[in-house]
């Protein structure tokens, strides 16, 4: 399978160049994919989030093939019945090669490239396990549909529902000897980010995606890894995007937290980085306490410090893995650390993206909690993915 992934993607890439579809340009010398060029490059003739518009379940849980590109985004922690922690990580990217359809009837013919990222970080050894494939939209090989069933798939890795769009979803992965299957449950309702759903992330017409979470969703299935085969609880959190012109052209890459509290609350806060500093104006957050209606934050609303640092032995990109987290308006100062500090992804795209311990004060309370942090655009021959 790991040679099939490999072929894949020079299939995809080599043939998207072949045809016009993907520019060389948009690829970087020495391999893989720039964040602006996955996410920029020629975009006429794509739709645009370029306005607040009503959402539509379950239809907006499946593809929106006239954007440029959007994304599956699953995190969580885990916990076996031994007391060992895992974090996991399953992402499904769609990228659009072209604003219309080929003209042509062969069977294998699609405009849509999928891309899917599915990671274990085994906590107690300090490892992660990361893994990739590629596929095209055409002949069941890879898709995202809501009828009949809600279900988002690259070969045999998916997370779909048993029965139209209701919960318990069912994610479903292996690689070798790693596999992860998990029952997800929403134990709140999702939320929209942004305004109303669109998410605003520059300041050009369209800069912007829509944009809506799970932000704690109940989890529990069977992990294997290494021979072994654990039952694990634990709780996850599902980011949705769709976009086209994501990214403003200096952005070079952005720090992003999903922070769930042991009072019952989540919080998301990320931050985008040019090479002069941080844009404020359009980084974002959301607080949703454990009970009531959920808080918008602007990037004005909080300030991210990094504390610690951890320079990878494999690429030598040195990452922020320490960070202290401030939000005024919510009396919160949080100390966020990574779970174990190896949980690079250096794979077509390179990023950091693992398991975080949250621990600090929340108005007047002490709390804490675990959550995720991702990582992009850090060092020289950083690929950020499509976040």
């Amino acid at each position: 399978m790991k040679r099939f992934a490999i072929a894949a993607l020079f299939v995809v890439a080599l043939a998207a160049i072949a045809y016009g579809l993907w520019p060389r340009s948009q690829q970087q010398a020495g391999g893989g994919f720039s964040v602006q060029g996955l996410l920029g490059g020629n975009l006429q003739g794509y739709a645009r989030a370029d306005a607040v518009r009503p959402f539509s379940f379950p239809a907006d849980h499946a593809a929106h093939p006239d954007y440029r590109s959007e994304w599956w985004y699953l995190t969580g922690n885990l916990q076996a019945d031994d007391g060992r922690r895992y974090g996991f990580q399953f992402t499904i990217f769609r990228l659009a090669l072209a604003p219309e359809p080929r003209v042509g009837t062969s069977a294998w013919g699609t405009r849509q490239a999928y891309m899917g990222h599915f990671a274990i970080t085994d906590i107690s050894a300090g490892r992660i396990h990361a893994f990739e494939r590629f596929s095209r939209g055409a002949l069941g090989l890879a898709g995202a549909e809501a009828e009949p069933v809600v279900r988002i798939w690259l070969d045999d890795w998916q997370l779909a529902a048993a029965q139209g769009d209701s919960f318990p979803w069912l994610l479903q992965a292996a690689e070798g000897d790693t596999a992860l299957q998990l029952r997800l449950t929403p134990r709140k309702p999702l939320v929209l980010q942004g305004e109303q759903g669109l998410s605003r992330k520059g300041p050009e017409p369209g800069n912007a995606s829509y944009y809506y979470s799970y932000t704690r969703l109940a989890a529990d299935g069977e992990l294997s890894l290494g021979g072994q085969r654990l039952k694990v609880t634990g709780s996850a959190w599902l980011d949705r995007e769709w976009s086209t012109s994501l990214l403003s052209p200096e952005v070079r890459g952005w720090d992003w937290f999903s922070l769930q509290l042991e009072d019952g609350s989540e919080l998301m806060l990320y931050r985008l980085r040019t090479a002069s500093g941080i844009v404020e104006a359009f980084g974002a957050g959301i607080y949703v306490p454990a009970d009531g209606p959920p808080q918008r934050l602007s990037g004005q609303d909080f300030l991210l410090e990094p504390t610690a640092h951890w320079t990878s032995p494999h690429t030598k990109t040195r990452y922020p893995t320490g960070w202290r987290a401030r939000v005024p308006a919510l009396g919160a100062e949080l100390a966020i650390t990574a779970a174990t500090a190896d949980q690079e992804l250096d794979l077509s795209v390179r990023y950091w993206e693992g398991a975080v311990d949250v621990a600090g004060r929340l108005g007047k309370q002490p709390v804490k909690g675990v959550g995720y942090m991702e990582l992009t655009g850090y060092g020289s021959g950083s690929r950020p993915p499509g976040r």
